[in-house]
């Protein structure tokens, strides 16, 4: 799997994939991310990529020439499933869509900045919109990382046990349940007797029971859902 990630500020990419699993998918070559700097594909001698909105208004706005040139010097060279734009409106990111990008070869992430990208973009090169939350940070970067984190984790082949990310929150719409490992009595803070038992049946009844109990306790609205 192919990410090409398009920056104004694309150092604050270089650590997130740099450690722990993405490091593993990279060293695998089972995952593959680049990061595009914008300012490559500026307008001027200053390599401009911003300017004031029509209309007027507070804040500037990421131009489309630069965007539309980064976006066909990549498109030149292979194709793309998806152009994904990381924006606060967007569809709200989740386990299955996580999932479902795991399974295409190549995407795009733009990340925005400012007051965001010109419109014409969203209109015509975006495929899809997606948002981490309701709230907003300073540029697309950071909610990028999380998406390439969430998806590459899932490219088969990256964990050492495959069947770790099926048992994962979310996956089958509930939260999963507690877990525990040594000394099975700590301080008189003792795990739950039927993990010691050894009863694998039993043991999944249990989780099932103890990863429903914890979502109605603490995310209601998946059972809603």
């Amino acid at each position: 799997m192919r990410i090409d990630i398009i920056s104004v500020v694309p150092n604050l990419l270089e650590s997130p994939f740099q450690h722990s699993i993405l490091k593993r998918a990279f060293e695998k070559d089972l995952l593959e991310v680049h990061v595009v700097d914008l300012r490559a594909f500026g307008l001027g001698r200053n390599h401009q990529v911003d300017d004031y909105q029509y209309g007027g208004g507070a804040g500037m706005v990421m131009m489309i020439e630069p965007l539309y040139n980064a976006l066909e010097h990549l498109r030149k060279e292979r194709s793309y499933d998806e152009v994904i734009y990381m924006t606060p409106d967007g569809e709200r990111f989740n386990q299955q869509i996580a999932n479902k990008l795991s399974l295409i070869e190549n995407l795009i992430i733009i990340c925005g900045h400012y007051k965001g990208i010109d419109d014409r973009i969203r209109q015509h090169c975006v495929t899809m919109e997606i948002s981490i939350g309701d709230y907003v940070l300073s540029g697309g970067e950071l909610a990028a990382a999380v998406l390439v984190d969430a998806v590459g984790r899932l490219i088969p082949g990256v964990l050492n046990d495959e069947t770790s990310a099926l048992l994962d929150s979310f996956q089958d719409g509930l939260l999963a349940p507690p877990v525990y490992t040594r000394p099975a009595d700590f301080q008189g803070w003792k795990v739950p007797d039927i993990l010691l038992s050894g009863h694998e049946a039993k043991i999944n009844q249990w989780r099932d029971k103890e990863a429903l109990k914890r979502t109605r306790k603490r995310r209601p609205d998946l059972l809603d859902e």
